[in-house]
Formats: structure tokens, C-alpha cells, sequence
């Protein structure tokens, strides 16, 4: 059955409350409140909330923006354990860090730890990079894909602020589905394969991305670029589409041929609502390891 990891062990961040569509956070020294479609229950306390710095605010006409109650620096930082991130509130209501990871952070990084050989991890759709900047401090060399320059120059940014400016972290700029042929016909491998992919998307050329349709091709020519000895697979998807026993479906056929013993999983990633002990859920997962010797 899918399981809940629940993201608990931050100090940094905190959900502070949820309701009527909308969730209360604490980022640092600074309180956000930002649009959830998952939030419709209402508000326990029936008023408004007084306690922030800034929210985000849907527009009639589509998009939204920040309204600032307090003068905001433009960018700040968070740590969780010895990884620091740097935190901005952007244009589409996002800071650049996805807290609900933070569980599969802690699951690889055991992993790549634990393991007794050099680790090669492809991280692609990597976004700001806390991801990579994880694996990179467990020891693994990771290559870091993302279609935005802006968000790759985000995770080089996050890799100096946790003291890894010089770890060995490629960092690409490119369509994930282009740069995977291409390291197929380059012939490498990789050991370990973290993927975020998006629920639509449209590439420079008009290329389009529908997860649905477009995530188990994807998925098989990725096969191809997991090596002889791999240590884990992971894909996280916030599509209210699919369930996490699709996930586990699909990628339980996608490694059908491997021949090193495995082990499955898959559930939601969620947050602790402090005011109410509830749970947000925050997306889904499913995840593949090399079982033990």
C-alpha cells in the first residue's frame, strides 16, 4: 500500500496554518501566505489571518502577485541539517524550495552514504537543486539538468551557500528528454536517477509535455542510462491526475529487466500543519533501491 512520509525534521520552515485555500508559512524570519488547490477545507479559526509578511494573491484575469507587508529582502536563506538553500519569493507564488522533499532528501542521501563505491546521480527537471545539492553532500557526482538558465544558476548558487562550490556537480542547461538521448548515444551511465517531471510543459521549439501521455516513453529511454549496478530510482509528480500506484505501475515496468535485487515503494510527501496537527499532502512519489547484499 502507498505510504504518507510526512517532512518533520525542519527547524527553518514551518506550516503554521491551513485553511480555505490558502496555508500560512514560516520561511526563516519571514511568514508567507501562498494559494494551495489541495487546501479546501475551511479555516478552523473562521478569521482572518493577521501574522505575515507577505501573500500571494490570485488575479481575476489569471496569475497573482506578492502584496508586502514588511520591506522583504530580496532573497534569504534556510538550512535543513548542513544544506543551505536560498529563499525568494517569485512571479508564480514559489520560493525556490520544495520543503515536502526533505524526506526524499534523507532517504537517498542514507543511500548514497551507505553505499561502498563512487556514485553517479542524474538529476533531471532539478529545478533549484536542492536535490542535487543533497546528493552532492552525501558524496555522490551529480549531474544537474534544467531547461531554465535561471533555475541552474539557483542550484549552483544553493551548492556554494552549503559549502559545495567545488563538489563534482555538472550543471546543464537543456531539455531532459534531449540531453537523455544524447547521453545514450554518448554511451553513459548513471547509478542513481532522481526526476521531478512537470505536469505540462512546452519546450523552446513548441515541443509538448503532458505527463500523462509523455512520462512512460520518457521513462523507458531512461532506462537505458542506469548502469549495470544501480542504487535507486525516483520520480516525485504533483499531478492531481495520477495516483502513487500509477507511479509505482509504470516504474515498476520500467525496471522490469533489471537484474540486481530492488525493492518498491511509493505514497504521498506531505507537511505537519502546526495549528491542527493535520497534513497537507504535497505530491506523490515512488522509488526504487538496491536491496542489501
Amino acid at each position: 500500500m502507498p505510504d504518507l512520509l510526512i517532512a518533520d525534521k525542519w527547524r527553518d520552515y514551518a506550516l503554521l496554518d491551513c485553511g480555505d485555500g490558502m496555508k500560512r508559512e514560516r520561511w526563516g524570519d519571514f511568514v508567507l501566505v501562498r494559494p494551495d488547490p489541495q487546501i479546501i477545507w475551511p479555516r478552523r479559526s473562521g478569521t482572518p489571518w493577521e501574522k505575515y509578511d507577505a501573500i500571494y494573491s490570485r488575479s481575476s484575469e489569471g496569475g497573482g502577485r506578492w502584496e508586502f507587508r514588511t520591506a522583504l529582502p530580496d532573497e534569504w536563506t534556510i538550512a535543513y541539517g548542513d544544506l543551505t538553500f536560498r529563499i525568494r519569493p517569485t512571479n508564480f507564488k514559489h520560493t525556490g524550495l520544495f520543503p515536502e522533499q526533505a524526506v526524499n532528501w534523507d532517504w537517498f542521501s542514507r543511500l548514497i552514504r551507505e553505499c561502498d563505491r563512487p556514485v553517479n546521480v542524474l538529476n533531471l527537471f532539478g529545478y533549484t537543486g536542492a536535490a542535487t545539492v543533497a546528493a552532492a553532500r552525501a558524496g555522490a557526482s551529480v549531474c544537474h539538468i534544467d531547461a531554465a538558465k535561471g533555475m541552474v544558476d539557483w542550484c549552483r548558487a544553493n551548492a556554494e551557500l552549503s559549502g559545495l562550490a567545488d563538489a563534482p556537480i555538472r550543471y546543464i542547461v537543456d531539455d531532459c528528454l534531449k540531453f537523455v538521448r544524447r547521453e545514450i548515444r554518448r554511451g553513459r551511465r548513471y547509478d542513481a536517477i532522481i526526476m521531478d517531471p512537470p505536469s505540462y510543459g512546452r519546450g523552446k521549439s513548441g515541443e509538448m509535455w503532458k505527463l500523462e501521455n509523455d512520462l512512460w516513453p520518457f521513462l523507458k529511454e531512461c532506462r537505458q542510462l542506469l548502469s549495470d549496478n544501480p542504487l535507486f530510482f525516483l520520480i516525485n509528480a504533483y499531478t492531481a491526475y495520477l495516483s502513487p500506484t500509477v507511479l509505482s505501475n509504470l516504474l515498476r515496468e520500467a525496471l522490469l529487466d533489471i537484474e540486481v535485487p530492488g525493492t518498491l515503494s511509493s505514497g504521498e510527501v506531505g507537511l505537519p500543519i502546526q495549528s491542527d496537527g493535520k497534513i497537507l499532502p504535497c505530491g506523490i512519489y515512488a522509488r526504487w533501491e538496491r536491496a542489501d547484499d
